[in-house]
Order: structure tokens, then sequence, then C-alpha cells
């Protein structure tokens, strides 16, 4: 049995299983769904050997993995509602509107980067996938990976801070 077949029949049979392990710990059926689907489309995407026996393992390990980046993220979220809440409003608004020209300069700068360096850019920052991660999605050797994403952070750098002075 192949890895995909092997990781399908495992998917068809524990995948309510799975939810709800993420869902008792992150109190949101929604997330944990995306999350499980997440677990299963990384796993056809390897291109290491699984075995029926690593299989549960490696799927529970990630799921755990997922839990604490949930908890990881939504500290990050609370401690910024916090700040704005606790500030008056017009520094609130400066801070939306701030961040949102940020954003939007971050975007420019990133049109201007060949794509491969861009999407590689992306995927580390918005999907937070790792080096190895990435490499391995897009199939690409790590250091190439690893240059091209050095590449990217040197040129938004560049461009935010020209934007900045």
């Amino acid at each position: 049995m192949n890895n995909y077949e092997l990781i399908s029949n495992y998917y068809a049979q524990h995948r309510d299983e799975i939810v709800n392990f993420i869902t008792v710990r992150i109190a949101d059926a929604n997330e944990a769904q995306d999350k499980v689907q997440d677990i299963f489309l990384h796993l056809l995407r390897r291109h290491q050997l699984i075995t029926q026996q690593t299989l549960p393992c490696l799927v529970y390990t990630m799921a755990c993995h997922k839990v604490a980046d949930y908890y990881r993220r939504r500290r990050v979220y609370e401690e910024y509602e916090h700040y704005l809440a606790s500030s008056d409003s017009t520094v609130e608004m400066e801070s939306i509107i701030s961040a949102h020209l940020l954003m939007e300069r971050l975007e420019r700068s990133l049109l201007r980067l060949p794509k491969t360096c861009s999407r590689i850019y992306r995927l580390h920052i918005y999907d937070g996938m790792k080096v190895s991660e990435i490499a391995q999605t897009l199939a690409l050797p790590y250091k190439k990976v690893e240059n091209r994403l050095g590449q990217a952070r040197k040129h938004v750098r560049e461009q935010l801070r020209l934007c900045a002075g």
C-alpha cells in the first residue's frame, strides 16, 4: 500500500476522532476541522515513507502542534487587542491605519520580488511554514528555499526602511 492509500484510509476511518481531539482542546469545531484538513494535506505532500505503525503517532503529534500554534497565535492577538482596548480611541485608530499601511507596503514590496521568492516569503510569514516544509511543498532544495527566503526578507526590510525614511 502506498502513502496516498494509507493516508486516505486512515483519514476516512479516523477523521472524526481527530476532529474531536482538537475540538476538545480549542473549543472551535470549524477551526478543528480546518486543522485536521491541514494535517492530512501536509501528510499527502510528504515524500518520506509513512508506515501503518507510524501514521497514528505522526497524526496526533501534528495535531498537538496545531493546537499549540493556535494558542500561540491567539495569545499574540489577545495581547494586541488588550493594548488597543487600553489605549484611547485616537491611538487605536492610528494603530489600525498604521497596520493597514504597513501591510499595503509589504504587499507592494512582495510584488517587486520574483514569484518564487514572494511565494516562499508568504508561506513562511502568513502560513507559518518552516523552511523544510516550504521546500517539501514547492519541491525545491532546502538551501535554495533558505537562500530565497533570506533574499525576500532583505528586500522587504529595505523597502519598508525606504518607506519609513
